[in-house]
């Protein structure tokens, strides 16, 4: 493996990829971005990540780094130089590893039943998700951003609620973060989105709404 540079194997819709993206682009490095068909993975991704075969995965000068979080700190770590992703201070940055450890433990899995349920089931998943972003909400008290007065490694890693959570809300027809429920996370949506390398790296709004909506259908009429 003796490639120069920087390549990303991602596909278009997951909120998992587009961290790594952002990572770069607030670091302002350069990179290939390569679009996987997951129904049909192509042999490099298979021979970068032969143990998950899963998306993402940042290959810098021919060597392989699988799982989102794991990359975006490693990004921080590769290019010193950069836009700091990670707090400098060792408490804030087990701070900011403890919030998205708990996002990606609690809230994702919290957020998945309001797409996959209808009903009395969809008001209670709700109840449920909204009383697990509260408890995340509070890591924004007082600030701008997760990461303070700009965008840091929480932000990265919890930044796909902002775009992806508005069209689970319009596909499934459910309210979840609302400015009465979650002001401040509301807000910070507005914020993140707001952000030009976040901007940059995003998906499609109306191609992500039509493949969730077919995806919904499928997953109810099983």
């Amino acid at each position: 493996m003796a490639e120069k540079g920087v390549k990303v194997f991602g596909m278009w819709a997951s909120p998992m990829a587009i961290r790594v993206e952002w990572a770069l682009r607030l670091k302002g490095v350069e990179y290939e971005y390569v679009d996987e068909d997951l129904a049909n993975k192509s042999a490099d991704l298979l021979r970068y990540n032969p143990v998950t075969k899963k998306v993402p995965v940042l290959v810098h000068d021919g060597k392989p780094i699988a799982e989102s979080t794991i990359i975006v700190e490693y990004i921080d770590e590769a290019w010193k130089g950069g836009y700091p992703i990670m707090p400098a201070d060792p408490y804030e940055r087990a701070q900011a590893r403890f919030w998205a450890r708990y996002a990606e433990d609690k809230c994702n899995a919290a957020l998945y039943p309001v797409f996959t349920t209808t009903g009395e089931a969809q008001r209670k998943v709700v109840h449920e998700a909204q009383q697990c972003l509260k408890t995340l909400e509070t890591a924004l008290e007082g600030k701008k951003f997760f990461g303070g007065d700009a965008v840091g490694y929480l932000d990265i890693v919890v930044g796909w609620f902002a775009h992806w959570l508005p069209v689970i809300e319009e596909v499934s027809g459910a309210s979840v973060v609302t400015d009465e429920e979650l002001p401040l996370m509301k807000a910070w949506f507005d914020r993140f989105l707001a952000v030009d390398a976040v901007k940059a790296a995003l998906p499609d709004r109306d191609r992500l709404l039509a493949a969730n909506k077919a995806r919904r259908e499928q997953i109810l009429s099983a």
